[in-house]
């Protein structure tokens, strides 16, 4: 059913990501596994297909292909790697802000590098102090300077950011003024003078991915790097994890859902208990196919929530749902495909543990489970505000007859120094 939201051109890019993942992805997952370092060259090597430009116009050469096809890029890698996925979903929240809110000159200086791979860019919003409660950050910006001369000095830190440690730009959302008009966004180049990304800390999952903090030590920006304009920082935080960062999210843990459901069907049907395979006991068949109906719900509604974004119907509500469903079935289901493993389930030599960290992961970023639910009960009771995909549905419609959907690399595909 889900297949009816997929166009042929949908169907060509699964198939090229899939190949890709399964090639160039899995051989390098053992070893960001053992490792425990940040996969930088993976990751370059995967941005220097133009995945990461999937929604970036053509103009800027970018793909042009959508939010749907976003989501396959995205799904595909995180059923080979959960890492590798949230690698590629990490880099279209900084490309979000400069889609959404940039003005000619960053889109022309930055949206040609991040299609061509040779930028990966990356939202920082989250404190120590404050994560879903944007509100309460405190790291500031201080305005210095006249006219062409005009500098901001941004000073605190940010903390759990994707690809804090391979990031090439930062959109750094901090303190201008009081209340809910006082926050802003900067661009801010991962090389200026001021700005550090803290030594790596290996987690429970996502292995080979890296977020961590990044430390503002009066780091001066000039005034051309703000992005939109000062006080835009709320509805840039906020429309990025909306209409990116949960959908991506999303992606991920459908891609881990499907890597769990197969992983576990093919254990099942080579297993053999009492003479027969595992999956020829009643009690593991049913385990199995509620796997399964977890998998076809999650996945219909991701598709739907995205098809609904490419064309630009009102779809917050389905986005949060769709983040919240899919994150909570794949946990879910990585919990049950652990009992039918058993004691085979606890060692290395199966992905299943790493499946069943990795999806641990997805639950806190672009808002909680809770989070999500406090979102749809103020729906439910209305008292929701006009929605995200309203306000930006002249950015986030795709229009598939304007340009075709390419799957293939991009002309330049120069990987970044």
């Amino acid at each position: 059913m889900s297949d009816g939201f997929l166009t042929d051109d949908h169907h060509r890019l699964r198939q090229r990501v899939r190949a890709f993942a399964e090639t160039e992805v899995a051989p390098h997952v053992a070893a960001m596994e053992s490792s425990g370092r940040v996969e930088t060259a993976l990751a370059q090597l995967i941005a220097a297909q133009g995945w990461i430009g999937v929604t970036i116009d053509p103009a800027y050469g970018g793909m042009g292909a959508g939010h749907l096809a976003k989501t396959l890029i995205i799904e595909e890698l995180a059923r080979i790697s959960g890492a590798m996925g949230a690698m590629a979903q990490a880099s279209q929240l900084g490309t979000a802000t400069i889609i959404n809110y940039g003005n000619d000159d960053q889109k022309q200086r930055w949206l040609p590098q991040i299609a061509a791979g040779t930028c990966l860019p990356t939202i920082a919003v989250t404190e120590p102090g404050s994560g879903s409660h944007v509100l309460g950050m405190r790291s500031t910006a201080r305005r210095t300077g006249r006219g062409a001369r005009t500098h901001y000095v941004l000073t605190g830190r940010k903390s759990w950011i994707g690809n804090s440690h391979i990031g090439h730009l930062h959109a750094v959302v901090v303190r201008t003024g009081r209340g809910s008009r006082g926050l802003s966004a900067f661009g801010v180049e991962h090389d200026r003078p001021g700005l550090t990304a803290t030594p790596y800390r290996p987690a429970m999952g996502l292995r080979g991915f890296g977020f961590g903090e990044l430390i503002l030590d009066r780091c001066r920006v000039p005034a051309a790097n703000l992005i939109g304009q000062i006080g835009d920082g709320l509805a840039i935080a906020y429309s990025s994890s909306i209409l990116y960062g949960r959908p991506n999210l999303t992606a991920v843990a459908l891609g881990l859902h499907q890597a769990i459901v197969d992983q576990t069907v093919s254990f099942a049907q080579h297993r053999r208990r009492y003479n027969a395979p595992l999956a020829q006991l009643p009690t593991i068949r049913d385990k199995i196919g509620l796997l399964q109906q977890r998998l076809m719900t999650a996945r219909i509604l991701a598709y739907h929530a995205v098809h609904q974004l490419d064309h630009g119907q009102p779809c917050d509500h389905d986005l949060i749902n769709a983040k919240y469903l899919n994150v909570a079935a794949s946990r879910d289901s990585a919990r049950d495909a652990m009992d039918i493993h058993a004691a085979a389930a606890l060692h290395t030599d199966l992905p299943l543990e790493r499946f069943f960290r990795d999806v641990q992961h997805l639950f806190a970023p672009a808002g909680t489970g809770d989070i999500q639910l406090h979102r749809l009960a103020e729906a439910a009771l209305g008292l929701g505000h006009r929605q995200w995909s309203q306000r930006l549905a002249h950015l986030t419609r795709h229009h598939p007859d304007a340009t075709q959907t390419r799957t293939s690399a991009p002309a330049h595909p120069t990987a970044p120094a």
